[in-house]
């Protein structure tokens, strides 16, 4: 690829269920300042009115960025949508937003920037972010890991690094390479990060450049029970495995250490192990799959084993969560 100040890039913003958010997304994405600018917007199938809302926000639209907008006529999940979506776009660099989250007016200029001093050489970028509660107010920095420091995959299996998807770009190449986002993952950040650690190409840039908006533990909980909490575990489980074993196979292309494909074995048998023991009927093929897993360690074993077969051990603790959240509510 001939080096050039202002390549093609690609901002794919990815929307599901977000019509109180997703304009506040594309405007975001409409104000860069970057010249060379692909916007694909692609909606996952949404049961609201997200998608009326993009048609919208793009229908009196006369500025420079070229902008296509897609829809999936079944809901892909992030992977899948990720992945047809690149698959339609023709950025050299591809940008990833969500559609709660708003990239800053400069966003894609300075990674750009950035990358072009680099000599377009790293395959992955990722920037700092300003954390947002769901009203929008800034609530501080969130600062990811330093990606230069991992020079391989083994640096990654020693402790990997805190990365978040809404802040990354990516080049068009490690996509290729890998074959895309796998469908089934609920997020492409860490997968892409693995790849680019893979082949010495990750690097941060500790800028932040997007408003990320709090999900999860930063709204309140409707159903903070133990029996809701390990129904989102299992559900999450699926996903978690497919991301694994995405890893575990790029792992292998890539000719990893012993160390890194036993880490990577081990995290993927545990979420296996976890699955199995809450999906068990009976004690006794829960204790079947204590011997089935006997290389993890027996601790863990232990101790998936009990809340599994005594879910009620973990109601203390969800009840101290609910009187937190309570607490932090009146405050």
């Amino acid at each position: 690829m001939s080096i050039h100040s202002q390549p093609p890039v690609t901002l794919l913003l990815v929307s599901y269920n977000q019509e109180d958010t997703i304009g506040e997304a594309i405007a975001g994405a409409l104000e860069q300042d970057y010249p060379n600018l692909e916007i694909v917007v692609s909606d996952d199938a949404s049961k609201d009115a997200t998608f009326e809302r993009i048609e919208a926000c793009f229908r009196d639209y006369t500025g420079p960025h070229r902008i296509k907008i897609l829809r999936n006529a079944e809901n892909q999940g992030i992977g899948g949508n990720i992945d047809q979506a690149v698959r339609q776009s023709t950025g050299e660099l591809i940008f990833i937003a969500g559609g709660d989250d708003v990239s800053l007016p400069t966003r894609v200029s300075t990674v750009v920037k950035f990358w072009v001093e680099h000599e377009c050489k790293p395959d992955l970028i990722g920037a700092y972010l300003f954390d947002m509660d769901p009203s929008g107010k800034r609530l501080g920095t969130i600062e990811i890991s330093k990606l230069e420091q991992y020079r391989s995959l083994d640096d990654w299996s020693r402790s990997p690094p805190h990365v978040i998807g809404a802040a990354q770009a990516w080049t068009r190449r490690l996509f290729d390479r890998f074959g895309g986002t796998p469908k089934g993952i609920v997020g492409e950040d860490m997968v892409m990060a693995f790849r680019a650690i893979g082949t010495a190409s990750a690097i941060t840039l500790p800028i932040p450049l997007v408003n990320y908006r709090r999900g999860g533990l930063s709204s309140p909980r409707k159903s903070l029970t133990a029996a809701a909490v390990i129904h989102g575990l299992t559900k999450k489980l699926k996903s978690s495995q497919t991301e694994l074993q995405c890893m575990l196979d790029d792992a292998r292309k890539l000719g990893a250490s012993p160390m890194t494909l036993a880490a990577l074995t081990q995290r993927l048998d545990k979420e296996k192990f976890i699955e199995g023991m809450f999906a068990a009927k009976t004690v006794g093929q829960k204790i079947r799959l204590c011997r089935q897993f006997s290389t993890l360690p027996g601790d863990f074993r232990v101790r998936v084993l009990s809340y599994a077969a005594a879910p009620w051990m973990l109601a203390p603790f969800f009840f101290l969560k609910r009187l937190r959240y309570r607490l932090a509510g009146r405050s």
